[in-house]
């Protein structure tokens, strides 16, 4: 008898270049086996150089995709990704409030070339009405300044900027470190229980796509039954194997590298 694998969708935008958004999103889930399905919330001519240019698709095509995949499919757990604009991330959260599956929030708001994913309009709908929907939340420490205010230095500050983030609503909030000094240092945290990942610091460039690989990579194991400490630690082990092996691809930023496990 076949066994059918478990199901991620993802809600985000689609990168031409192929190294982050909905493309790295379905790579990493097939590297991690389970089936992945989309939704597209925007388009961006994209490539290593930065971002030329992006287009949000219309509320209606958003919640008829997703209706489309949960309706009839399921989904054993989501992740938002760029969500682009007001009106989208409030049609993404109410078509999340009801659902009983996990999701993965990534707050993306610029690019790894640093050209703006989300309208600076968008960041209260995503405060109050995104947030509240995440069983985790992956914010980098520019994400956390823009949503919270709070700066943080160094690992020191880390749990205040998770407390700053978990004050709107997320089960768990995983403040990613890796624009620290020193090792790639991430604390998970719920307002009780703290868990640290560290990881070697690799001299490489080629990271376009991290933040989306890993919250596609926690998504993917949340959908195979892992619990959220367990998920985010496999997670984080996935990604950093993908940084250690990212890749030149034309004259900019090159990606991390989704199948690297296969390569040996």
């Amino acid at each position: 008898m076949v066994q059918i694998p478990a199901r991620v969708l993802t809600i985000a935008g689609s990168d031409s270049g192929g190294g982050a958004g909905i493309q790295a999103d379905l790579k990493t889930m097939l590297a991690l086996g389970v089936h992945g399905m989309s939704v597209v919330a925007a388009v961006t001519a994209q490539n290593s150089l930065g971002v030329q240019g992006y287009w949000e698709l219309p509320a209606e095509a958003v919640a008829a995709q997703f209706r489309s995949v949960v309706d009839d499919i399921g989904v054993q757990a989501v992740k938002t990704g760029m969500l682009a604009s007001p009106v989208l991330v409030e049609t993404v959260a109410g078509l999340l409030a009801p659902l009983r599956a996990p999701v993965v929030v990534d707050p993306v708001s610029v690019s790894k070339h640093g050209d703006p994913l989300l309208a600076e309009e968008a960041l209260d709908a995503v405060r109050t009405k995104l947030l509240p929907t995440a069983t985790v939340v992956t914010p980098n420490l520019f994400e956390v300044r823009q949503l919270t205010g709070v700066e943080v230095r160094g690992p020191q500050d880390m749990r205040a900027a998770a407390e700053a983030v978990l004050a709107y609503g997320p089960s768990w909030v995983l403040v990613k470190g890796g624009h620290l000094e020193g090792e790639a240092a991430d604390l998970l945290f719920d307002g009780t229980r703290e868990h640290w990942f560290r990881s070697e610091r690799y001299d490489n460039r080629h990271t376009h796509g991290t933040g989306c690989t890993l919250a596609s990579a926690i998504a993917s194991h949340l959908a195979l039954g892992r619990d959220v400490p367990r998920a985010v630690a496999a997670a984080k082990d996935y990604v950093t194997g993908a940084i250690r092996q990212g890749f030149p691809l034309g004259a900019g930023i090159g990606p991390v590298d989704h199948g690297w496990r296969f390569r040996g």
